[in-house]
């Protein structure tokens, strides 16, 4: 019997059923799917993992943060333990009964990583097993995908394994130790620890850099001079000076300006706008972002698109297209796709097809691209974006470029000079099937030299310059790839590590005050583990390792060295160190003022029942509080209720965030619940909703 370990049951179901053409006997171990038919006269059977099936640990005698001394996790022994017990029990038996195995897990560090450790346990349970392995790689769950790598079997990398386990032991002692003895110095324990790690810290540490630069930052006054005309319908030109630093000067136009103004010149510019290239990971992910699906939920659903067979496989740094690929095999299935039928029909009726090509060629997988079509009816509302997004852009690559006509008007009024613009698309080109990149057409009125035109109006607007963007989720990415942090198939969940920790909250990303002072603190007393250099260092040591140059013992073993220097000197500012990251935790709890006593309010904790209320820093002389909503993060916004002048909070938690003001007796409170009452008998509003989510989260 041969046996074939995939990664995911869907990924195994899907395997079967492409080798069998069809015919396959579905079976069990315990809950374990399995799937058995006939390949090249063998008998097979197919099964599924649930990712990792081993963990790297320490010892039991480790595990106590208060009594260990987070030093000694440097150069404790790591274990590897069984976290799909199921599964386990299932490869182990199945394993007993085969004569050889293919391993068909995602061809990466961590795909290889994962077949390795099943084969660890077939191994253990069948020793002659060991000279009967094959691997098969493949970049989509299609029946020609599938068909070539089983007709090609190679041989497991025991380097891009390797490759794999060193990242996931560094992590774990990097993580683990620093993460100790974080939270040791500054006695937060429990779901309150304060979480440290190789790629996640320098990733905070670019958020609150930023957030320092925009706080830092001093805005400088400056002018703008805005004139409306008439030429039937009204219409807005600027001063050709777009920002006067001078207020005076600004002034001086602005009187200068006369009751009519002047065509002095007409220009009109072509402008031709590209196709883009094809999607690989930091691409969609930011594609993702920007129609507003965050990159670890843009993550997990690709993940199920492509175990779907739905697109090939997401995480790829490919930007080229294979010469393998069937571009006009594609297009045929997508022309029964709803919203794209006729583009790709257009696209199948031309000669050749000449898509675009980005900067990045790999061999490993191609970019992203629809491997099957699917029905707006067969999925959930986000998944049919991600599937769209990839279906058009996967035409986009295929199409013509986009053209438009750019025209200027310049205009003489008082002998000041004013310009308007407007750019209007001409052909659509590629735009045509990818809207999201599509910008709205600028009309500007049909004048020639020497017309003349009516002032209706002018203004002086008075701006101030502004700080620098922060980061949204899709920037981040990029910055993260140009910086060597992570790996494309990491940074979404280091992204979302950050908003679980509390350290940073909304889109773009801001951090809170307890994100800023552990950020600082690292900065101040562990610059390794902060700067983004050391992380982009051990990529591309593990890198080496995939490539056979060196050793993971010998990689591992130089980021424990480094890891003891990091430790030994926070260990010499624990003190200094603490301090800083409660000042930050301290200011993320206080929520305002007392109106009895005028002490801080800040957010406390029933030593019984553990829900958190808000109370006054006066106690026990003052005896003010106010309840919290118990789920979801707190922010407090500095602001007051303008109905009842009570502190107002930001309450992170569920779809979408929610403002309200700490005093169960505003008068605002007092009209959702009287609309509550009223809704009982009909439906409900959000705001509805909102006030009796309030009112049990409260309690």
């Amino acid at each position: 019997m041969r046996l074939i370990i995939s990664e995911k049951a869907n990924t195994a179901k899907k395997v079967a059923q492409i080798l069998s053409e069809g015919s396959v006997r579905e079976g069990k171990h315990r809950s374990v799917p399995h799937h058995t038919f006939t390949w090249k006269g063998e008998e097979t059977v197919s099964v599924g993992l649930k990712g990792h099936v081993l963990n790297p640990e320490y010892p039991e005698e480790y595990s106590n943060w208060q009594k260990v001394e987070p030093r000694e996790l440097i150069d404790a022994e790591i274990l590897k333990s069984v976290s799909e017990k199921g599964v386990a029990q299932a490869i182990t038996s199945l394993s007993k009964k085969a004569d050889s195995v293919v391993i068909a897990t995602d061809f990466d560090r961590e795909g290889e990583l994962i077949g390795v450790e099943a084969l660890s346990l077939v191994f253990e349970a069948n020793p002659k097993l060991m000279d009967h392995v094959e691997r098969a790689r493949f970049s989509a769950l299609t029946p020609g995908e599938v068909g070539r790598a089983f007709d090609e079997l190679m041989e497991v990398s025991n380097d891009l394994a390797d490759a794999g386990e060193a990242r996931q032991d560094i992590d774990l002692i990097w993580g683990a130790t620093l993460t100790r003895w974080v939270s040791r110095a500054t006695k937060r324990y429990g779901s309150a620890f304060l979480s440290v790690g190789r790629v996640q810290s320098p990733t905070l540490v670019l958020i609150a850099d930023r957030e320092r630069e925009r706080r830092a930052f001093l805005p400088e006054p400056y002018w703008e001079l805005e004139v409306d005309l008439k030429n039937g319908e009204p219409f807005t030109v600027r001063h050709q000076t777009s920002r006067f630093k001078e207020e005076a000067k600004a002034r001086n136009a602005y009187e200068n300006v006369a009751d009519t103004a002047t065509v002095a010149d007409v220009q009109q510019k072509s402008a031709t706008r590209k196709p883009p290239t094809p999607f690989n990971t930091t691409a969609f992910l930011t594609a993702a972002a920007n129609i507003g699906i965050s990159p670890s939920r843009a993550a997990r659903i690709a993940e199920d698109l492509y175990t779907d067979g739905y697109i090939s496989y997401p995480r790829t740094d490919n930007t080229v297209y294979p010469r393998s690929l069937d571009l006009r095999e594609v297009l045929g299935y997508l022309g029964r796709v709803e919203g794209v039928e006729q583009h790709a029909e257009r696209l199948l009726s031309e000669d050749t097809l000449s898509p675009t090509r980005g900067k990045k060629e790999t061999t490993d997988h191609p970019p992203i691209y629809p491997t099957g079509h699917a029905s707006k009816e067969s999925m959930r509302d986000d998944r049919w974006k991600i599937y769209q997004l990839v279906v058009r852009r996967f035409l986009a690559t295929l199409s013509a470029p986009a053209k438009s006509l750019r025209t200027t008007l310049r205009f003489d009024s008082g002998g000041e000079p004013l310009v308007t613009g407007g750019t209007v698309l001409t052909e659509e080109g590629w735009l045509g099937v990818y809207p999201y990149s599509r910008r709205a057409d600028e009309e500007i009125p049909n004048l020639s030299e020497g017309d003349v035109v009516e002032v209706i109006g002018k203004e002086i607007l008075s701006k101030e310059t502004q700080p620098p963007g922060r980061y949204g989720a899709g920037r981040l990415i990029n910055v993260m790839e140009d910086l060597g942090l992570g790996t494309k198939a990491t940074r979404p969940n280091i992204i979302q590590n950050l908003y679980d920790r509390g350290y940073v909250h909304d889109d773009p990303l801001v951090p809170t005050e307890k994100g800023m002072s552990v950020a600082r603190a690292l900065t101040d007393f562990a610059s390794e583990i902060a700067s983004h250099e050391m992380t982009a260092e051990l990529e591309r040591s593990m890198d080496e390792i995939s490539e056979g140059r060196i050793s993971k013992a010998s990689v591992v073993d130089s980021s424990r060295d480094v890891l003891r220097r990091v430790y030994d000197h926070l260990q010499s500012s624990e003190t200094e160190f603490a301090d800083i990251v409660w000042e930050g935790i301290r200011t993320d709890e206080t929520i305002g003022k007392c109106p009895q006593s005028g002490h801080d309010l800040i957010i406390r904790r029933n030593r019984k029942s553990r829900k958190r209320f808000v109370g006054c820093t006066g106690y026990p002389d003052c005896h003010v509080t106010y309840p919290l909503p118990q789920r979801g993060e707190i922010i407090p916004l500095g602001t007051q209720c303008d109905a009842c002048g009570s502190p107002e909070i930001k309450v992170l938690g569920g779809k979408r965030p929610w403002v309200t003001c700490i005093n169960m007796d505003c008068p605002k409170k007092q009209e959702q619940r009287e609309a509550a009452e009223k809704a009982k008998e009909g439906g409900e509003g959000s705001s509805t909703r909102r006030s009796q989510e309030l009112q049990k989260s409260t309690t």
